[in-house]
């Protein structure tokens, strides 16, 4: 009985010297300091993704010429390299035929950055492709969407969509 006690009181010694030695040894405030900024950073970028998924397009019925954003689509998917151009793919729903002018981008609310628009597909969602070039700085970056379309003779601006990128370096 008692040599049961003194392993159990070893092995209790043992943890706690482990504990003690974890805790107390020069460094390990600014560990801990470093692993909870960086357990912080992980669940905010969570939380702001999930915030982003949620954001609702408007669903009610469309008026004649009118065009609604429902969502973007980058080639090179999460590992977009800097400075390069990349096909991006913009998927909309649209009453008629309105005639697309441009797509403008803004990176984190960089911009807007505006460029002309290639390949018009009407059809149910239809799409439009653009060459979009990408920042310089590697990081992660909200890329947001607006289109710039031509209704009852005036340029109109459609919803704005968004979607999570990475950049890295070359």
């Amino acid at each position: 009985m008692s040599e049961l006690k003194v392993r159990k009181r070893g092995y209790r010694q043992t943890l706690e010297n482990l504990i003690d030695l974890k805790y107390n040894t020069p460094g390990a405030e600014r560990r801990f300091v470093i692993v909870r900024s960086i357990l912080i950073s992980v669940l905010m970028g969570g939380v702001v993704l999930f915030v982003s998924s949620c954001a609702t397009v408007p669903t009610g019925p469309l008026a004649s010429g009118e065009m609604r954003l429902l969502s973007i689509e980058v080639a090179g998917g999460e590992g977009l390299m800097e400075g390069i151009s990349y096909g991006v793919n913009v998927i909309f729903e649209a009453e008629d035929k309105p005639e697309v002018k441009r797509a403008c981008f803004k990176w984190s609310g960089d911009g807007p950055y505006c460029y002309g628009v290639k390949d018009v597909n009407y059809g149910s969602p239809g799409y439009f492709t653009v060459w979009l070039r990408t920042i310089n700085y590697p990081g992660s970056y909200t890329l947001e969407c607006y289109a710039q379309y031509t209704r009852d003779g005036g340029t109109r601006l459609t919803n704005v969509v968004s979607t999570q990128v990475f950049v890295i370096r070359k």
